[in-house]
Order: structure tokens, then sequence, then C-alpha cells
């Protein structure tokens, strides 16, 4: 069971390396990098190109570690003894199963994502160490223990909001998605808009590239931002020469795009306040 990227998912070697490395020693695969650069989307590629079901977990500020187990309705079983109901003798009607015990009881080895995990309470990672370390976990309304039947393939993701416990850390294999170079981010570029005219594509990310690596930049702008620019470009049906700025003209075209906050907007405009004095 091998992954090696797919045709719709440009994985470099250190990436897929990382994901087989972490199937072979059944650990979870702790992904982190910009936001953009793909952390989610390669659990749903590891999936397809494994023909495997994807459990996706997705967390938030409010998420409890207990939610990924399960929840115990305690408030329905309670109404449903004062109405009568004969359901309420059988506890198992008021579990409702979570992201983990649904990987737990497939019938075969599935892909679960437990995505930005650095969303939930620091103590959220802690919570799940054992869980995850021995795939199995105790049921206290019911005295059972739930198992893997067969241990899933689990991808988390972090934007590195929070750092994450030690404890946490040595449990998982960790990758770290750089950004893609200019030749890898070609490469992307084909996979979502093939046939790009090469003038029209070098002249883009050249911009693109420049943008990034503008001093004071608060927000840089990501892979999933550039194609987005790029697809804009295309609907418009502009070329290599509609693109080209000079110093008076700051703003690439449709910034809107890739420049997400108006701290960076008024950055541009004010280097093109710059450069339109030293023209006089």
């Amino acid at each position: 069971m091998k992954f090696q990227g797919t045709d719709s998912y440009v994985a470099t070697d250190d990436l897929t390396i990382a994901v087989n490395a972490a199937v072979t020693l059944e650990r979870p695969l702790l992904v982190k990098g910009e936001p953009g650069t793909g952390k989610t989307e390669l659990a749903r590629q590891v999936a397809d190109a494994l023909g495997l079901e994807m459990l996706e977990w997705n967390i938030k500020s409010t998420t409890k570690a207990q939610q990924g187990l399960y929840e115990y309705d305690a408030v329905s079983r309670l109404r449903d003894s004062q109405l009568g109901e004969e359901r309420v003798h059988d506890v198992r009607n008021y579990i409702r199963k979570g992201k983990l015990w649904q990987a737990f009881e497939a019938d075969r080895k599935v892909v679960l994502l437990i995505d930005e995990i650095d969303k939930a309470d620091i103590e959220f990672p802690n919570d799940l160490l054992q869980e995850l370390d021995k795939m199995e976990f105790h049921v206290y309304e019911t005295g059972e223990t739930v198992r893997a039947q067969n241990r899933p393939i689990v991808i988390i993701t972090s934007n590195n909001e929070k750092e994450l416990p030690d404890a946490f850390l040595r449990r998982c294999f960790f990758h770290y998605i750089r950004f893609p170079d200019m030749e890898t981010m070609r490469r992307i570029v084909d996979v979502h808009h093939p046939g790009i005219k090469d003038a029209l594509l070098t002249t883009a990310l050249t911009q693109f590239y420049e943008i990034r690596d503008q001093a004071g930049l608060k927000k840089k702008p990501s892979t999933s931002e550039v194609l987005d620019w790029l697809k804009l470009i295309l609907a418009e049906d502009l070329n290599s020469e509609d693109l080209r700025r000079d110093g008076a003209d700051a703003l690439p075209k449709l910034h809107g795009a890739l420049l997400k906050n108006e701290q960076d907007v008024h950055l541009f405009e004010r280097l093109a306040f710059m450069a339109r004095r030293q023209q006089r």
C-alpha cells in the first residue's frame, strides 16, 4: 500500500516518503504548512489513491476530544423515560458514535482526517493520546471497549496556530509542507489549468513570487489563491502584456484574489506612490 500522488495532486518526493512512512509505522501523520498548501486535500488524495473510504473530523475551537469517540445524550434519555418510551431501557440508543469510533469499527482500513487540530483547546491533543496510540477506548455507559478492527491511516493537519504537546508529537510522524518553488508550482498549475500559455504563466508566477517576497506583507498569498487568480486571468482572457506592471502601478491585475486585507493593499499603493514620486 504505497502512495505516489495522483493525477490531480502534485506530491513532492519528501511528501510521498512521509505518507508511506506513516502508513508503514502505523502512526498518525502530522502535516503542517501555510494555509492553502494542500494539507487537507492530501488526506482526500491519499484515500483516493489507495482506494479507501475517508472520514473527516473538522476541528473547531469548541470541539472536545470526547466528541471524536462518542457522545451520550442523557437529556433525550431522561425525556423518553418521562414519556414511558421502551427504548429508554437500552443505553445504546442514546450513544452517538464519533469519527474515531466509526473508523475503528469499519470493515476495512479507512483514512481518518483530523483537520486543523490546532484550533481546539490546548488539552485536546493530550486527551487523544491513548486512543490514537492504542487504537482503542472504553465506553463507560455500556462497559465495552472499542478496538480498531483495521488500524486507520490517520492524517492530522495543523496551521501552527498553537504549539502541540511533546507527548502528542512523539506519537506522530511529522512532515512540513514547504511552499512550492517555481517549478513545482508550474506542475501544480498544469494540473488545474492545463494548456495555459507559457509566457502568461511565467509573467503571472513571477509577479506572484514577487508579491510573496515583498517585505512587510501581512498575509502571503497561498497556492490556492494563485490558482484562483489564474482562473480569473483566463476568464478575463488577459495575456502576459496585460499583466505587466510598471513602478507606478504596483498592484497586480485582479489583486483581490491575492491580497486579502486592507493593510497589504495599502502597502502596494504606498509603493506605487513612492515610485511615481521618484519618476518626477
